[in-house]
């Protein structure tokens, strides 16, 4: 089947709730996949920061090969030592003292919503979530309407009420939002992935801790997208030394099998009680067992260090391309494997991303005008100069 005939099925059977790039790939390898033509390609998007070890990683194949043969799945009816194993592994490098799990990124981010509802009624009543303009933390109603852009919201209103926005990284706001007394939580991303790679000023996250810690309200840090060692620690949270009181984490830590978990603090973890929030699926033994394979790799394979320091070397890089093409790049950051080009205008988005995907090389097109760039965590120098090689040209063609 090429490519073509695949795209007519698509549009015949599947619904339309993506604009997809005009490949279909069949098989990955490390930091590479390939189309169903063969054509080969440098895979800097990780299936949106999900496969942190690249594509068909050994001890992730050996996982997940091993699991299967036992139990894939029992639901949260009975114990089962997969869990447990994962949820001691988070919580022994972490803040963090319960965990509770689920399949995706939406589904944590629901999850904590929850729990901070049910920690505020039982502190005076508290009901309303402050959540910051720009962010992005799910598709499903909850989280949903904590979701900071309007775009998202085109045609689900009413969302869930009880929200409200703050500029991101702007502090005095959030100091004024919360003189309201029915605020029981404040959730934000530590960077702002989907919004472009936005990283606040240095000391917003402490000063949001004091504010939350000021004004008895629960800070949520959302880690779907960055945390895992994507920016070069464990979690995002560790480069400021902030200690939030629930994180929601999902995207890469099932080791491509999708898994999502809500941290949290025995203080408030108690306040979920049985029938009060679960998950058919979640905790399932599969993605626990990957998962807890996924950490262990991670820390004793030394990828986070590699992470800080392949980061390091392709932000220096990228920025020098940002110089050498400054009549079109607007601004380069990132944190570690999280990485960001704004372009100056959008309508030279389309032209840019096709041509790199004409060399073989796959970024994310972020609010159109922002090249997200998502490595492997194993990622090496040689694959970076690949992918610098090919924006280098690709600007080149349109200077």
């Amino acid at each position: 089947m090429n490519t073509d005939t695949l795209r007519s099925k698509f549009e015949r059977y599947v619904m339309s709730t993506y604009s997809r790039f005009p490949v279909a790939l069949v098989r990955g390898k490390g930091s590479w996949v390939w189309d169903v033509e063969g054509k080969k390609y440098l895979d800097f998007t990780s299936g949106i920061a999900v496969n942190s070890l690249g594509h068909s990683h050994p001890m992730i194949i050996k996982a997940v090969q091993e699991q299967s043969k036992k139990l894939i799945h029992s639901s949260n009816l009975f114990y089962n030592e997969s869990q447990v194993e994962l949820a001691e592994i988070l919580v022994k490098n972490s803040f963090a003292d319960k965990v509770f799990f689920c399949n995706t990124g939406t589904e944590a981010n629901e999850g904590a919503i929850k729990l901070a509802r049910r920690w505020g009624r039982a502190n005076g009543g508290r009901y309303r979530i402050i959540a910051a303009h720009g962010s992005f933390h799910g598709r499903t109603m909850g989280s949903l309407s904590v979701t900071g852009q309007k775009v998202y919201h085109d045609g689900f209103k009413p969302l869930v009420p009880g929200m409200k926005f703050v500029g991101y990284g702007k502090v005095k706001s959030l100091r004024k939002a919360l003189d309201d007394s029915r605020v029981c939580a404040v959730i934000v991303e530590p960077i702002q992935g989907e919004n472009g790679v936005v990283i606040p000023p240095r000391d917003y996250l402490r000063e949001v801790r004091e504010l939350c810690t000021e004004k008895g309200v629960l800070l949520i840090l959302d880690e779907v997208q960055v945390g895992l060692g994507r920016t070069g620690r464990l979690f995002a949270y560790e480069h400021t030394n902030v200690v939030p009181d629930v994180m929601t984490l999902a995207k890469s830590l099932g080791g491509g099998v999708p898994a999502g978990a809500v941290l949290a603090t025995d203080e408030v973890a108690v306040h979920f009680t049985p029938g009060s929030h679960g998950s058919t699926m979640g905790g399932n033994p599969l993605a626990m067992h990957t998962a807890s394979v996924f950490i262990n790799t991670l820390i004793g394979d030394g990828l986070l260090d590699n992470a800080a320091r392949m980061g390091d070397y392709f932000l220096d890089a990228l920025s020098s391309i940002g110089a050498k093409y400054k009549g079109m790049v607007k601004d380069v950051r990132g944190m570690g494997l999280i990485l960001g080009v704004e372009l100056r205008s959008a309508d030279m988005g389309p032209e840019l991303f096709s041509s790199c995907l004409e060399r073989g090389f796959l970024y994310i097109p972020t609010v159109e005008k922002v090249i997200r760039i998502l490595p492997p965590l194993n990622v090496s120098t040689e694959e970076i100069d690949f992918a610098l090689e090919a924006l280098d040209c690709a600007f080149g063609e349109l200077s």
